[in-house]
C-alpha cells in the first residue's frame, strides 16, 4: 500500500504497535456506539487481517507531529448483500481524536488517492442513520447523500444500527 501524507496526518501500513491502541478503540463503547458492540482483544486483532489488499484497502492514521496512532482511514469493496456495488471509503478514529478535522483530512487523502492513482470513478460511504457525526463530514469532504438507496444492513439487529445512509462522490471528469 502507497503511504499517504497530508499536513498533519500520516496514512500508512499497520505495525503490531497499532493493536494495543486499535484494540482500546474497539473496547470503547463510544467509538462502537454506531458500529455494535465492543470488540474483545482477539476479535480487534483479528479484525486487521487483510486491510492492505488490492493495492488499497484500511491505512492506519497516525498524527505527524507525535507518530500517536489514532485510528484507520481507506477504501475498500462494498459488503456482498447489500443493495448497491462500488468501492466505499471509511474511517474510525480513537475518541481522543475526535472534533479536531483529522477524520475530514485523511478522507481527503483516501479521495485523491482513489480517483488519481485508482481511477475510481465513484466513491461511496456509509453509516448508520444515526450517526450525523460522520455524515457531516462526509458532506465536509464533498459527498451527496443518495436518499433513494438508504437501506436497513441486513446484518444488524433491530434497533438504531439497522437503518443506514449511502453517500456518494463521483470523480471530476
Amino acid at each position: 500500500m502507497t503511504e499517504l501524507r497530508t499536513d498533519r496526518l500520516v496514512l500508512r501500513r499497520w505495525r503490531d504497535s497499532d493493536l494495543a491502541p486499535w484494540a482500546a478503540m474497539n473496547a470503547d463503547p463510544e467509538v462502537r456506539e454506531h458500529l455494535g458492540d465492543p470488540l474483545t482483544r482477539e476479535q480487534s486483532d483479528a479484525s486487521v487481517a487483510g486491510f492492505d489488499r488490492r493495492g488499497y484497502g484500511w491505512w492506519a492514521v497516525e498524527v505527524r507531529a507525535t507518530g500517536e496512532f489514532i485510528g484507520f482511514a481507506g477504501l475498500d469493496e462494498v459488503e456482498d448483500g447489500l443493495p448497491f456495488t462500488g468501492v466505499e471509503i471509511g474511517w474510525r478514529l480513537a475518541r481522543s481524536a475526535w472534533g479536531r478535522g483529522y477524520a475530514g483530512e485523511a478522507a481527503r487523502a483516501v479521495l485523491a488517492h482513489g480517483f488519481e492513482v485508482l481511477d475510481l470513478p465513484e466513491i461511496l460511504a456509509v453509516t448508520t442513520a444515526t450517526n450525523v457525526r460522520s455524515q457531516a463530514v462526509m458532506r465536509r469532504i464533498g459527498m451527496t447523500r443518495d436518499e433513494s438507496k438508504d437501506f436497513d444492513d441486513p446484518d444488524a439487529p433491530e434497533g438504531p444500527l439497522r437503518p443506514n445512509v449511502l453517500f456518494r462522490i463521483a470523480r471530476d471528469v
